[in-house]
C-alpha cells in the first residue's frame, strides 16, 4: 500500500521538529516528504512535491497558512490546520476554504491522528471515485451519484434550509457568511452541523452540486464550456476548470471528447 504524502509547513522549528519526529508517520500510513517554514515556501513545497496532506500552521511571516491554500487551491490535496485559541477570524477563513480538520495548539496528539484517520479516508474515497469514474468514462457512462452520493434527507432545519436554498439558487453566489446571517447562528454551528448530516463540509458539498449539474449540461445541452460554468454558478472559469478536474479528472473539453 502507497504511503500518504505529507508537507509540514509551520514557522516554530521546535513545532515543526516535534510534528516530524514526534509522530509515528510510517505507523499512520504516512511520509513526510518535506518541511517548510512559511507560507511562500509551502506555495513551492506544494507545486514540486505534490502533497496528499499538508498540515500547516495560520499565522506565519511572510504569508499565513490560509493565503498559501488560497493560492494553491487548483491543487488536489487535504488539509490540517494548527491554530491558537485566540485565531477565530482565521478558523472561519479556513471553513471557506473548505479545510478538512482545524487542531488548537498544544497539538493533542491523539487528535492528530484522528484527524490524520479522516483526512486519508476522504482521500482514498476520492482516488476511489477517480479510479471508478475512469473506467465509467471509458465506457461512455456518467452518474451523477458519482460525484454526489445519495443526498441524506436532515434533520436539523439550519441545515435542511441551506439543502434547500443549495437546490435551488445553486447558479448564485452562496456562502456560509451569508446563511449565518440568514439563519441567525453562527457560522461554526452551520459548519458543523452541515458536515455532521451532509457528510461533506460546506464548501465541498456545493462545488459537488455544481459541478454535477455542469455535467448534466454537457451532456444534454449545446452550449460553450464558459457558458455552462457561468449557469451553475462559476463566474471565475479557469476556477471552475479546476474544480471540475479536482471531481472529474479530467477537464470538461476530455469529459466531452470521451463521452
Amino acid at each position: 500500500m502507497s504511503m500518504y504524502k505529507v508537507l509540514l509547513v509551520e514557522d516554530e522549528e521546535i513545532i515543526r521538529r516535534g510534528l516530524m519526529y514526534i509522530v509515528d508517520w510510517s505507523r499512520e500510513g504516512c511520509v513526510v516528504v518535506g518541511e517548510a517554514g512559511d507560507g511562500e515556501e509551502g506555495i513551492t513545497k506544494i507545486s514540486e512535491l505534490a502533497p496528499d496532506i499538508v498540515i500547516t500552521d495560520v499565522r506565519m511571516p511572510f504569508m499565513d497558512g490560509l493565503s498559501m491554500l488560497e493560492k494553491t487551491r487548483s491543487v488536489p490535496y487535504e488539509t490540517i490546520i494548527i491554530s491558537g485559541y485566540d485565531e477565530f477570524d482565521y478558523a472561519k477563513r479556513a471553513i471557506s476554504l473548505d479545510v478538512t480538520e482545524y487542531l488548537l495548539k498544544p497539538v493533542d496528539f491523539s487528535d492528530l491522528h484522528q484527524a490524520l484517520e479522516r483526512v486519508k479516508e476522504k482521500i482514498h474515497e476520492r482516488r476511489q471515485y477517480r479510479k471508478g469514474n475512469s473506467t465509467e468514462l471509458k465506457n461512455n457512462s456518467f452518474s451523477f451519484e458519482n460525484i454526489l452520493q445519495d443526498i441524506p434527507e436532515p434533520k436539523n432545519p439550519c441545515v435542511k434550509a441551506m439543502l434547500q436554498t443549495i437546490q435551488k439558487q445553486y447558479a448564485s453566489k452562496l456562502s456560509m457568511q451569508q446563511f449565518s446571517q440568514d439563519l441567525g447562528v453562527s457560522s461554526v454551528y452551520l459548519h458543523t452541523k452541515f458536515k455532521q448530516e451532509m457528510h461533506y463540509t460546506f464548501h465541498d458539498f456545493l462545488n459537488r452540486y455544481r459541478i454535477g449539474q455542469a455535467v448534466k449540461q454537457l451532456c444534454q445541452k449545446d452550449l460553450k464550456v464558459y457558458e455552462i460554468a457561468e449557469q451553475v454558478g462559476f463566474s471565475d472559469y479557469k476556477y471552475f476548470i479546476s474544480v471540475f478536474k479536482k471531481y472529474m479528472g479530467c477537464s470538461p473539453k476530455k469529459f466531452l471528447e470521451r463521452m
